[in-house]
């Protein structure tokens, strides 16, 4: 007995590195405008490549592929909301991830996170789906939460499964977990979607003291110049608690509250300045660009 189960974890550990080492080969690094960068997924092989909205700032990027070349990448999509873009490079036969289905995942299930996190190259990750959120107003899953390590360099390289379907983004990091936008979600991000309230800031979930015990808040490390956050007086180093008087308790929870609102409408923001609590209205705009995570 003791033989058979030896043998079956040295066909587990193998079969682990050759998914490890097929997802290596189809995530690339990217660097958009300014210092830093992250990671991608080639989601076809004729040269489009998924990432983060946050990672890829501007029109255009440069991607390095898993063999070494350096190739310039355009920006033709970005979803700020979703934390999504999708960029193209000149290139043909690249090896593109498989797609898994994201609406298929069950909690407990193995996942691996592949990415370029603090300058290492291909750096793999592994643990299990801690939690799905619950559908979100256009009925589908907002987040795949999973406790697997992520690190800056991570943002926007794959979530996969056990066979090395790539079944999410990895996008931020909250209360320890990583938040990874669903393959389904990518989906519909490349068929086009729905034009959607905006905020115009980027964010990371922080925990932060408040009625002598802790709470969830989303820190503001950049506010996009003219958009509805900055015109509404929204600064870097501000901590959104809440909207409408609802507190965050998710991630999840503001995307939820600007996709409730209209354009038009006048949106609340509960926020922490200073170690003081204070209401931000803001004026919500349609848009295909919204709030960013990272």
């Amino acid at each position: 007995m003791a033989a058979n189960a030896r043998g079956v974890y040295r066909r587990l550990a193998h079969d682990l590195e050759d998914v490890a080492e097929r997802l290596c080969r189809s995530t690339v690094q990217v660097r958009g405008r300014g210092p830093g960068g992250g990671s991608g997924v080639i989601w076809r092989a004729d040269g489009l490549i998924i990432t983060n909205a946050h990672v890829a700032h501007g029109p255009r990027a440069t991607v390095q592929l898993s063999d070494g070349r350096v190739l310039a990448a355009t920006v033709t999509a970005r979803d700020p909301q979703r934390d999504l873009a999708a960029l193209t490079v000149e290139a043909a036969s690249l090896p593109a991830a498989p797609i898994g289905d994201s609406r298929a995942l069950r909690v407990g299930q193995l996942v691996l996170a592949v990415g370029n996190p603090l300058g290492i190259t291909g750096a793999v990750t592994a643990g299990i789906i801690h939690a799905i959120d619950p559908a979100d107003t256009a009925g589908s899953r907002a987040w795949i939460q999973a406790d697997v390590q992520l690190a800056p360099g991570n943002s926007g390289g794959p979530l996969a499964d056990a066979r090395g379907s790539v079944i999410g983004i990895n996008s931020m990091v909250a209360g320890g977990l990583a938040l990874a936008v669903p393959s389904h979600m990518v989906e519909r991000f490349l068929n086009g979607g729905e034009e959607r309230p905006y905020l115009g800031v980027t964010l990371r979930g922080v925990q932060v003291p408040l009625e002598g015990t802790r709470v969830f808040g989303l820190l503001v490390f950049e506010v996009a110049a003219g958009s509805p956050a900055e015109q509404a007086g929204v600064w870097v180093g501000d901590v959104l608690i809440g909207a409408g008087g609802q507190p965050f308790k998710a991630a999840g929870d503001l995307t939820r509250a600007l996709r409730q609102a209209s354009a038009g409408d006048k949106l609340p923001l509960d926020l922490m300045r200073g170690g003081k609590q204070i209401v931000c209205e803001v004026a919500v705009r349609g848009g295909m660009s919204g709030t960013e995570a990272a």
